[in-house]
Parts: C-alpha cells; structure tokens; sequence
C-alpha cells in the first residue's frame, strides 16, 4: 500500500502512517470526496486558475491526471476537466504567460488520447468513443495555436530590464527555480545572456533541486576542470525530479476535514490549528483516491 508521502513518519511508523492516510480518506469520503472525480468537480479549479499563485498547481494537477488517471474520471468529471482546460488555454493565448507549462500540459495529454483512442476495446473508456476522438482533435488544435502564438512587443516608456544595475539583474536571476525560465530571460538582452550563464547560478539551482549522489552519478567536467553545472541541471533533469514550487497550495485541515488553499487560510475551531493543517501537493492529492 503506497504512503502519503506528506507524513514525515512513514518510514519510522509505517504502521501509523498507514492509519493516518486511511483515516484521512475515510474524513474525505463523509465530505464527498469519495473519487477524484468527485473531489475534482466540487473544488472550483476553475477560479483558481485565475490566481497567479494557483496557477502552476492546477497545472500540474492536469498534468498528473492526463498521465495516469484520466480514464478513471467519471464522464461528468472528464467534461470539467476539458472545460476548465479550455479556459486555461484560452487564458494562455490573451496574457502570454506560462506557454510552456501548457504546452508539456498538452502533449502529455494528447499522448495519452492517442493510446486510448487507438487502444479501443482494449481498455474501458468513459463515453462513446467518438467523443475520446473529438478530445484528442480538439487538444491537437489547441497545441497548434499555442505554437502559433506570436509574443507581441509591449511598447513602455517607463522603467525596463535594461535600466536596472547589474546586482539588481542579478538578485532577479537567483530567485528562479526552474533553469528553462532562466535559459528564456537570457535570450533578452545580451547582458541578461551573460549574467544566465553564471556557473555559480546553475550551481545553486543544482543543489537546490538535487541530492549530492546524484551529482555524483552524472558529473559534467570541463576539458578546464570545472563542473558544468548547467549542463548538468539539464541532465539531472531528465533523470530525477526536480522539487516543485507552488506560490499556493492546498491543505488538509484533519480537525475540520476541509480542503482549502493556504493564502486563504480557514477557521479552523482546534485549540492548535497549525498543527492541524497537512499540505496536499498535485501528486498527495491523486495519491489521497488510490486505496
């Protein structure tokens, strides 16, 4: 029986672990949570997506489910999940922001659509099969306005990039997380791409989102004798995951048995609330109906 990885005693306490995990589903399952589906449709992801801090979790919580557990959504849930889907593409196409993660989003998921379309008989599917078909065409179109999305120049007289200090430009550049993000501010001006390509940069980056065995497994030196840290994020990349990083999440309250997103906090009624609150990441969150 898999863990919730949430619980810090796992390891030490299986046996606990595993009671906490089941009584959490148990609370879920009087609430109406008792599948995905369920706890998918009536959490309303559909405003969330229009918080920039929410944003990447309900992301990558689509992500999850276009990998492994799409056919488990019931046919009311799957047709929430396009709809809310559509609204985060069509978001895409007027801001510009966040290109890219729709686009893993999408191909993941047109991935997916082709095994099952072409996997008919051979698995159970959720509505007729020309609807799966109708999704995946719908999905391939999506995909082709995001590659056709043209990044429009803003014209501003105020302040720009350009005009802030080098220490400035620094101090920007070590708040990423993610190396495709400081790879994209490079490509701006020619002294963005400079300060990208810093090896103490891409050393940080490396150490935050990976262990030092794994350095070790897939070290990149120079015909010079210095690492490649960058080069090796990208490797590492590939092989392990790199840590995620939400600007807010959800969170389980055990004492209420409610859902809800940190920044919008809940009133809780427990003498201690905080010890009361567990973190549910996108991955907590679809291991929660695997029992």
């Amino acid at each position: 029986m898999k863990k919730y990885s949430v619980m810090k005693s796992r390891n030490t306490h299986p046996k606990r672990g595993k009671r906490i995990i089941l009584e959490t589903i148990q609370i879920l399952n009087r609430h109406g949570y008792c599948t995905l589906g369920e706890a998918f449709n009536r959490l309303d992801f559909s405003s969330a997506i229009q918080d920039i801090r929410r944003f990447n979790y309900v992301v990558k919580l689509l992500q999850l489910i276009a990998k492994s557990q799409l056919t488990s959504l019931s046919g009311v849930a799957q047709k929430n999940y396009f709809n809310i889907l559509d609204k985060i593409v069509q978001k895409v196409l007027d801001d510009h922001q966040n290109p890219r993660l729709i686009k893993d989003l999408l191909q993941d998921l047109s991935s997916t659509l082709c095994i099952l379309v072409r996997g008919v008989g051979k698995s159970v599917l959720v509505g007729n099969s020309n609807i799966w078909v109708c999704r995946l065409e719908t999905v391939l179109a999506w995909q082709q306005q995001l590659q056709n999305l043209q990044m429009t120049k803003q014209v501003n007289d105020g302040l720009t990039l350009s005009d802030l200090p080098l220490h400035m430009l620094n101090n920007i550049l070590y708040r990423f997380s993610d190396g495709w993000d400081i790879v994209t501010l490079g490509q701006v001006t020619p002294t963005l791409s400079a300060l990208s390509e810093d090896r103490q940069l891409w050393k940080r980056l490396c150490q935050y989102h990976f262990a030092e065995k794994q350095f070790c497994r897939h070290l990149i030196v120079s015909e010079k004798g210095h690492v490649e840290w960058k080069l090796m994020y990208f490797v590492l990349e590939k092989h392990y995951p790199t840590r995620e990083q939400y600007g807010d999440t959800l969170h389980f309250c055990r004492h209420c048995s409610i859902l809800f997103w940190k920044d919008s906090g809940h009133p809780c009624t427990a003498a201690d609330p905080d010890s009361c609150f567990m973190p549910v990441s996108p991955q907590h969150f679809i291991d929660l109906f695997r029992f």
